[in-house]
């Protein structure tokens, strides 16, 4: 089920799922340690972000969750607003939250999008690349391409990525078109975010952080960021994923 700032405070939502969006909506709020990204702040505060609850994430069954969810948010996401995107919920036990390493969280995430793309009846369109080294290449699904950002338990240094269940947020790609359209305004508010990032982080930067598009940009490095500056070589998700032409 699919809510929006609204009817998710109406619902009798079980202890960890109200302790989720209350510990989403303190950091998205805070003036004290305000949040890196701009756009996504701005997204909580027009209402215009929708929210969803997933299962277990090393269950299968949350794959499907996550299905319905997306293909719900995709059906109604072009009347949410131009910051929209959709934040996902994991119930995450806390023996997981509390043992599990950001390398195990790095493997459930790539697991989630193969089992995702597994359930798209939707081919994907034709411009996006079969290889996932190319920079144009990005996730899709029901026909939207979509950037996906995972936070975890197991985050320390990188507090931008730590949430303390597994969590995505998944936004459209014509929500960052629009915001881009502006190129002055959007390189001011970039140079924002990377300072607010400095702030907000125990360790620098990662280098894989690239504007979609440009020749040195992957987008599926910036899905999942490890907890220090090292990165990964080959996408993971055609190792998940083997099916059709997506190989």
């Amino acid at each position: 089920m699919l809510y929006d700032s609204d009817t998710i405070r109406r619902e009798k939502l079980a202890f960890w799922q109200e302790r989720a969006i209350d510990e989403f909506e303190r950091r998205m709020r805070s003036t004290a340690h305000p949040f890196p990204c701009i756009p996504a702040t701005i997204g909580e505060s027009l209402r215009q972000f929708r929210f969803g609850f997933a299962g277990n994430p090393g269950h299968t069954s949350s794959v499907e969750d996550l299905a319905g969810l997306l293909e719900e948010y995709t059906a109604c996401a072009r009347d949410c607003g131009d910051y929209t995107s959709l934040i996902v919920f994991y119930e995450t036990p806390w023996e997981m939250a509390e043992s599990m390493e950001v390398e195990e969280y790095e493997q459930l995430f790539w697991s989630q999008l193969a089992g995702l793309a597994e359930q798209d009846p939707s081919e994907w369109p034709a411009h996006i690349p079969n290889d996932p080294h190319q920079p144009l290449w990005e996730f899709c699904f029901h026909g939207e391409q979509y950037f996906m950002y995972c936070g975890t338990p197991a985050h320390v240094n990188r507090n931008s990525r730590y949430f303390p269940c597994f969590i995505l947020a998944i936004t459209p790609r014509w929500v960052l078109e629009r915001f881009n359209a502006s190129p002055s305004r959007a390189s001011k508010i970039k140079k924002r975010i990377r300072d607010r990032l400095k702030k907000y982080d125990a360790i620098d930067i990662h280098k894989d952080l690239k504007t979609y598009g440009n020749e040195d940009n992957y987008e599926w490095k910036q899905y999942f960021l490890h907890d220090d500056d090292t990165t990964v070589s080959k996408c993971p998700f055609h190792r998940f994923f083997k099916k059709g032409n997506r190989q």
